[in-house]
């Protein structure tokens, strides 16, 4: 096998059972639609496979974007030898004895092995290391594909000896030259079939599949297939074919994974920065994902106080209001209170004082000496209270004119919020700096008696 090279010859034998996706897979990197970030003329892995000098690589990024199709590019353009293995079915056993052959290969023949783990995500972390050594010494190059970060999802030791490459969704224009070429060739793709191609319905598959081009020719081959004919034998495939074929987007998102996090940053950061429009579109597309609405009613709870704060205090109660109205009338009409929430929280003035100050005050507690608290603020309700000396000397604030007085509350004084002037947090800024200045200690006390009074006639 190894002196014929049937391993990589049986890659270009596919059944014609196999789905359409399968068939029209290319076969040389000039045929390969897409990514050309890093696979155009002069990138860096057009000149590595121009070369033939491959390191481990490392595939990722959303399903139907080509990660195993470049491989199989990959294995019919490099003269090492391929092996491929999935890591979904693949046990220890498996790998230890590709690794194994691939070391007596490389002793035999001086050959090369390239492994392609498909799904690499699933192999656990022991698993994950016994390729590490052999990576590390060449005696396998490694290419890995994954839908999952690889930063989360595969060991460091393997990532730090890999390049890395990020795949993008396919674009419109892309996915209809895939799908035009899956009709015109008679070889492999539907050129077979007489088939007349309605430009709209081309555009509502490629549209619709949302850059999986395998999505958009599954669709393709199902409407082919299962469309009747003229009297001429003519296949008419329409806009209502289509819609039949692809009746509802392949939205690419993953509950654990990078689209979830990367839509709730997009999501968050879109009503930070005062953009209704988007934060809507982005919280559309995570409920239309699937995703669990209590997240997405959380998350503008936070941002409520964290970004907004005093600077409107109604957009943290709105924001408590949509999640109570979710858990009470449920999805999916709970989407529309917490759009109403959202566009509020929104376009409401932004304050992070109050946040930045919660995050001063835990970084003196945690790196300063704590502060004790001084006698006259501690609990003076128990019996012998009096006799330690608590309580005594507080100045009770309802007591003084303005409800305020000057009065020691921490044994070094600390400055930690810092209102802005935005919103209702401008009065808040107002009133505190007349306190700070000490506004009021010339005042004395008010008459307690009258105002026991006042509060007893209310």
């Amino acid at each position: 096998m190894e002196l014929f090279d049937l391993n990589n010859a049986s890659r270009e034998d596919v059944s014609c059972n196999a789905p359409l996706a399968m068939r029209m897979r290319p076969r040389r990197v000039e045929d390969f639609v897409g990514q050309t970030h890093f696979l155009g003329p002069d990138k860096l892995l057009r000149r590595m496979l121009k070369a033939d000098k491959l390191s481990s690589l490392l595939f990722y990024g959303p399903p139907g974007t080509g990660k195993t199709t470049l491989a199989h590019v990959i294995a019919n353009t490099t003269k090492a030898h391929f092996e491929e293995i999935n890591a979904t079915i693949s046990s220890v056993k498996d790998i230890r004895r590709t690794i194994v052959d691939a070391r007596d290969r490389q002793f035999r023949l001086k050959k090369r092995t390239i492994l392609f783990v498909d799904e690499l995500h699933h192999f656990n972390r022991t698993q994950q290391d016994i390729l590490l050594p052999d990576v590390e010494k060449g005696t396998i190059i490694l290419i890995g594909a994954t839908v999952h970060n690889p930063s989360f999802a595969i060991n460091s030791p393997l990532v730090s000896r890999s390049q890395i490459f990020q795949f993008e969704p396919l674009s419109k224009d892309e996915i209809m030259l895939i799908l035009k070429r899956a009709l015109g060739d008679r070889e492999r793709g539907l050129g077979g079939f007489k088939v007349e191609m309605a430009e709209d319905a081309l555009e509502h598959l490629a549209g619709m599949s949302e850059g999986d081009a395998r999505h958009a020719l599954n669709a393709l081959e199902v409407g082919v297939l299962s469309a009747g004919t003229d009297p001429a034998g003519v296949i008419h495939y329409d806009l209502v074919v289509a819609e039949e074929s692809i009746r509802r987007k392949a939205i690419v998102y993953d509950r654990d994974g990078d689209a979830h996090y990367d839509a709730a940053s997009a999501f968050i950061k879109s009503m930070r920065g005062g953009d209704p429009d988007a934060a809507l579109y982005w919280m559309a597309k995570m409920i239309e994902a699937g995703e669990d609405a209590r997240f997405i009613a959380r998350r503008v709870m936070i941002l409520a106080s964290e970004d907004v704060g005093n600077a409107d205090p109604m957009a943290l109660v709105l924001a408590n209001a949509a999640l109570g109205a979710l858990e009470f009338v449920g999805m999916p009409e709970a989407r529309i209170p917490l759009a109403q929430a959202v566009t509020y929280v929104t376009c409401a003035p932004k304050s992070n004082a109050a946040y930045l100050a919660v995050e001063r005050a835990l970084d003196d507690v945690r790196k300063e000496r704590t502060m004790a608290v001084p006698k006259h603020l501690r609990d003076a309700s128990y019996r012998g209270a009096a006799r330690l000396g608590h309580g005594k000397g507080y100045k009770y604030p309802h007591n003084y004119e303005g409800q305020w007085v000057e009065q020691e509350y921490t044994p070094r004084r600390r400055r930690y919020y810092e209102p802005k002037e935005v919103g209702q947090e401008s009065e808040i800024k107002a009133r505190l700096e007349k306190w700070r200045k000490g506004a009021g200690k010339g005042d004395g006390p008010v008459d307690t008696d009258r105002e026991s009074a006042k509060d007893a006639a209310k």
